[in-house]
């Protein structure tokens, strides 16, 4: 399905383009305004000094109230506060991405105070106040102090010191502060102080500052609005990675800044207040109106960067178990709590703990473990340290959620979380350039984990389906994203969050994968148990992880490289894309050349040059041979010649292991051929996707002809495997060839030739539907397959794919009960409007607008648009733009009819007759 949006009208992708290029323009704008005023509002004209900088302001009434509950004496007024675009200063370290070394943070004393009641949740404008005190060292002498701040009113700001080393205390007085002032497009706060700091000497900062509760975006501290127990309600929560503690308050908002950090959080008392660490005490305070608010203090943190910290605000319920003396509680709604939605979540978080802790010999260092269900959160899931965010889509299982793949994505997102505990909060990498350190290792540990506890579950296929397809037919040569960047390629705080992306998750968990193939289990988890003591509670480079690498192999005589770990690393973390391997098995000889999307002639030699360290495993007639290393750009391998034999064959990269595609020359692709069509089960399941996938990919792009790949398909009326169907059936049944009026000449053939094929795997699956689903509750591989193999057979015209559609459709209709199996209920919904008339659609009509799930929403708004009578369609249509009988907007209505063989004439004739209506939309 595409994504939803907030109408039912269509335009054309260049003005929806253009469109949105206008609009982000505009807001971009607006945001650059709002963000001066918002450090500029409390200073009019008649308080401007010379030279136009702002003189101070008096704090507002909020402020006022907090200053007069501290026993803080002394000045605690801004001297000046002013935004200075670019163009208006000189020069300077407030021009750079990162942080100058002159301060090193130590410890942070942060109180935040959100106005979040239980009886103001129209507010349109919720604000929070706060104080934090930071302790920092000085290296190296200077007269201004830079951090991070963006969008915070600063209020106060003092430094006191230098301090006592003995007591911390501030004996030896206070360092005046000149001006302050933000360079707002590289997110600093600059103090210009009146004297120097000297290095050696500790310092205390201390700010307090306001700020904006976002409500549109899940950045900073952000609020929730959602429904429980019938009643609307809200919550508060942070979300810091990669760069928006900054936004919450004054910071040194650097990975490898780590502090130890106390937190008071003030909240209304019929809240509760979560943070990294536990509860430490408890308080009444009263503010200037006489209404009484909850202090809550929490125990210190560890040594952990700024993104780590972590609050939330709510009122919530939790379940709770020990495990090894460490309490673990999930939080969300009461409904859901109530409901048990939460059990499964917490019944597998303490064995991956468990699990983790016994396999690095490194315990979990917190004293305990919070996990919350956030009704909406963008981000899917954040490790932070002690108090770990999820969506409550991707954490709690619901009770009809036993026949989806749901426990399994939770299974993995929990573990991939948990994994981060060590990899990302224990040890964290220096800077963003080498966050695949933090996420590719957590992705890589998320499937050691799960098939530790499901050894059952096919790991190299489910590695495939999830991590590995994904990222190959994204990455090619001329992709300008290496999994590890140099420093100096940044330069905007944004190209920072765009490195959350596949070649991070993906391409790094590939990485792991590929690094503990070419070594063994014990030399791979023993040079990561090395690394993660040695730099507990510190930071990384991925050089580091090499050494240390390097030092496991140095320390045995078994495993004999080409070249040094790094070498061989380097060559595939400091580079894009990924090679294609070609075996001539005539002459054993072995090439390699960058992938391209759509390779032409020579192109290897005019535009890249460069080789990979290639670790090659390999099997020869269903037997594994030894490890051999293509280090060069072509080498020759005698043993990997075959014969004329009827069972000579060779597949390149056991297991799929490698992060790259394999090429054969004619004969070798011939002998896989015969022994697929002779013995499919001879080749390992995880090979029959490798081949399908590889065979596909390169004829696409050029690299052999669509025959050979197509030759690979003729044994498939043997191919019991659903996974292998899958990946089949999604490169030859595309969504262009679906949708492409060019295809009619193609589809009697395809429908022909799959037909024929397609009867035996079918025949498993649809009695298993029919019979007993409940059976393939634990088959992850099926349930992410069904869904293309019945849709696959229903448009190819497969008569008894369309009975059972009828079937269960109507079945539905007639007991409402009787729900349609979720793996195909998309098939089943769009093949029972299509085959109906106005009765059925009339009913799905009325099913969706009792609907509250926008998930539930979308897939029946879609399921609508499969009707083939026009006029249907047409009604469709006329209600997604008058928004009666009711408001489709959840997805684009005119563009999902459009997507149709009969719909793509309705709509355009609609679109011409009904443009005045759709434009003023």
């Amino acid at each position: 399905m595409g994504p939803s949006t907030s109408s039912g009208f269509y335009v054309s992708r260049a003005v929806a383009a253009l469109l949105a290029g206008l609009a982000a323009a505009l807001l971009l704008v607006l945001a650059v305004f709002v963000a001066l005023y918002g450090h500029c509002k409390r200073v009019p004209p008649s308080e401007l000094c010379g030279g136009g900088v702002a003189c101070a302001a008096p704090s507002p009434p909020d402020q006022q109230e907090e200053t007069q509950s501290t026993s803080q004496p002394g000045p605690a007024r801004v001297p000046a506060v002013a935004s200075t675009p670019r163009s208006w200063r000189p020069p300077g370290p407030w021009d750079q991405l990162r942080l100058p070394s002159w301060l090193v943070p130590l410890h942070y004393e942060l109180e935040l105070w959100p106005r979040l009641r239980p009886d103001d949740l129209s507010a349109r404008s919720l604000r929070f106040t706060g104080r934090v005190n930071i302790t920092v060292r000085c290296a190296v002498s200077t007269t201004r102090l830079m951090l991070h701040s963006l969008f915070l009113d600063c209020e106060r700001a003092e430094v006191r010191g230098p301090l006592s080393p003995a007591t911390g205390d501030a004996t030896f007085g206070r360092v005046a502060v000149d001006e302050v002032w933000f360079a707002l497009d590289t997110e600093y706060m600059v103090m210009e102080l009146s004297e120097a700091l000297q290095p050696g000497n500790r310092y205390e900062v201390q700010l307090s500052f306001s700020g904006q509760v976002y409500q549109d975006t899940r950045e900073g501290l952000f609020l929730n609005v959602y429904t429980d127990q019938g009643e609307r309600r809200a919550l508060l929560a942070s979300q810091m990675e990669p760069t928006f503690a900054r936004n919450v308050f004054p910071c040194f908002d650097e990975p490898a800044l780590k502090a130890t950090f106390n937190i008071t959080i003030i909240h209304h008392p019929s809240y509760v207040a979560l943070s990294n660490m536990p509860k430490l005490g408890q308080s009444e305070k009263e503010d200037v109106n006489g209404s009484k608010w909850t202090v809550a203090t929490f125990y210190t943190t560890p040594q952990m960067p700024t993104y780590l910290a972590a609050f939330a605000i709510c009122d919530f319920d939790h379940v709770s178990r020990t495990e090894r003396g460490k309490e673990i509680r999930i939080w969300a709604r009461k409904d859901a709590i109530a409901s048990g939605n939460a059990d499964f979540a917490l019944n597998i978080t303490g064995p991956i703990f468990s699990f983790l802790e016994d396999l690095f010999n490194i315990s979990y260092p917190l004293p305990k473990t919070d996990i919350i269900a956030l009704p909406i959160f963008d981000n899917r899931a954040m490790e932070n340290w002690g108090l770990l965010m999820f969506d409550e889509s991707l954490l709690l299982l619901q009770p009809n959620d036993q026949l989806t793949e749901k426990k399994t994505v939770i299974s993995y997102i929990v573990s991939h979380e948990i994994g981060h505990q060590w990899f990302g909060n224990l040890v964290t990498m220096n800077w963003w350039n080498n966050i695949w350190l933090n996420e590719g290792f957590a992705s890589y540990f998320e499937f050691g984990v799960i098939n530790y506890f499901n050894p059952k579950l096919p790991k190299n296929e489910v590695f495939f389906s999830n991590i590995l397809h994904g990222v190959l037919r994204e990455d090619h040569a001329l992709v300008s994203r290496a999994v590890s960047m140099k420093v100096e390629n940044f330069t905007e705080t944004s190209q920072i969050n765009e490195l959350f992306d596949l070649f991070t998750y993906n391409k790094g968990a590939s990485m792991a994968r590929m690094l503990s193939s070419f070594l063994n289990e014990n030399v791979f988890i023993g040079a990561l148990k090395s690394y993660l003591e040695t730099f507990s509670y510190s930071n990384a480079e991925q050089d580091d992880l090499w050494r240390h690498f390097q030092m496991a192999i140095d320390d045995q005589s078994k495993i004999l490289l080409p070249a040094t770990v790094k070498s061989i690393m380097d060559s595939w973390t400091h580079k894009s894309g990924f090679p294609v391997i070609t075996l001539n098995v005539s002459t054993g000889i072995m090439k390699q050349e960058p992938f391209y999307l759509g390779k032409v002639k020579n192109q290897t030699l005019l535009t890249y040059n460069d080789t990979w360290i290639v670790p090659i495993l390999w099997i020869k007639n269903g037997t594994t041979q030894s490890l051999v290393w293509l280090d060069k750009s072509s080498k020759v391998f005698p043993e990997m010649q075959v014969s004329d034999s009827d069972h000579d064959w060779v597949i390149l990269n056991l297991n799929m292991t490698g992060y790259y595609r394999v090429n054969y020359d004619k004969l070798g692709w011939k002998k896989l051929n015969e022994e697929l069509e002779k013995d499919p089960k001879a080749i390992p399941v995880i090979h029959r996707l490798q081949l399908i996938d590889d065979a596909f990919s390169l004829s696409k792009n050029n690299y052999m002809d669509i025959e050979t790949a197509l030759d690979l398909t003729k044994y498939l009326a043997k191919e019991d495997e659903i996974i292998v169907w899958h990946a089949v059936l999604a490169n030859l049944i595309t969504r262009d060839l679906v949708s492409d009026v060019n295809s009619y000449d193609l589809y009697p053939l395809l429908k022909k030739y799959l037909l024929q094929r397609l009867n035996s795997i079918w025949n498993i699956y649809s009695a298993i539907i029919r019979e007993n689903i409940a059976a393939l509750q634990d088959d992850y591989l099926a349930l992410i397959s069904l869904e293309k193999l019945f849709g696959t057979a229903c448009w190819l015209g497969f008569e008894d794919c369309l009975q059972l559609s009828r079937e269960l459709f109507r079945k539905w209709m007639n007991y409402p009960e009787n729900e349609i199996p979720y793996p195909i209920k998309n098939v089943i919904l769009c093949h029972g409007i299509a085959l109906g008339n106005d009765k059925e659609w009339d009913f799905l009509l009325n099913i969706y607008t009792n609907k509250t799930k926008e998930e539930e929403r979308i897939q029946l708004a879609y399921a609508m648009s499969c009707s083939k009578d026009p006029w249907i369609l047409n009604r469709y249509m006329e209600y997604a733009i008058t928004t009666s009988p009711f408001n489709f907007n959840e997805t684009n209505i005119i563009e999902a009819v459009a997507a149709s063989e009969v719909g793509r004439y309705i709509a355009k004739e609609f679109l011409v007759n009904n443009w005045q209506a759709v434009s003023e939309r």
